[in-house]
């Protein structure tokens, strides 16, 4: 292993350190992304059964929203329950944005990592062919073996970048798709718990319609 690197020459050094900061966010990621910390099991009912009884003190909703991204967004619904229903969807969708965008901490540069790869691969290869040609140029052929070898050395970029890529990609995807399954769960939750509490939000007065004006009679 160490001599393909060594094959490869100086750009296989930002190829390496493109390997080791993918699999550190892809760690941190799987890590940070796990199911039952986003969406804890059963929590939603639990949030629920609270709402139904009328148990909604502040403390309670204050451990709610440290609990879970899914504790946070239900928490958020909870602190503007008494308000009408749209104003409360309002806030679920401002605070589910937050999450989101928390949640996809890390993976644009891992999509940078996953796009940079390829290309700074073949660009080793490139850099090594010149270097080949170059020697070819000042030298002559020589043996074809060594041509041959020399080749192969530059192609050592071109996999490596490969290598360094497809995880990249893969993982970026996959996260991808998991927090979008995470966002569908999230909603679904919400929902439930507005239309338990909906029964208590305030419902949005209408203006009343102006009084005739009586005809004054001669």
């Amino acid at each position: 292993m160490l001599e393909l690197v060594k094959a490869g020459g100086w750009p296989m050094i930002p190829l390496l350190l493109l390997s080791a900061i993918a699999l550190a966010i892809i760690a941190e990621r799987a890590w940070t992304l796990r199911r039952k910390v986003v969406l804890p099991p059963a929590l939603g009912k639990e949030v629920r059964t609270w709402a139904a009884g009328g148990k909604l003190d502040p403390a309670h909703i204050e451990s709610l929203r440290s609990n879970s991204p899914l504790g946070e967004l239900l928490a958020a619904a909870l602190d503007v329950r008494h308000r009408p229903r749209d104003l409360i969807r309002e806030r679920i969708e401002d605070v589910g944005r937050h999450l989101v965008h928390r949640m996809e901490r890390y993976l644009n540069t891992l999509g940078t990592i996953s796009a940079a790869g390829p290309l700074l691969g073949l660009f080793g290869t490139v850099v090594g062919m010149i270097q080949m040609f170059l020697g070819i140029l000042d030298h002559g052929i020589g043996d074809v073996t060594q041509l041959a070898g020399g080749i192969g050395k530059a192609l050592v970029c071109t996999a490596a970048g490969m290598i360094v890529a497809i995880p990249a990609l893969m993982a970026h995807r996959w996260f991808r798709g998991r927090i979008s399954e995470y966002i569908v769960a999230m909603e679904h939750e919400a929902i439930q718990l507005l239309d338990v509490i909906e029964p208590h939000a305030a419902v949005r007065p209408v203006a009343p319609a102006p009084a005739p004006v009586a005809k004054k009679t001669a």
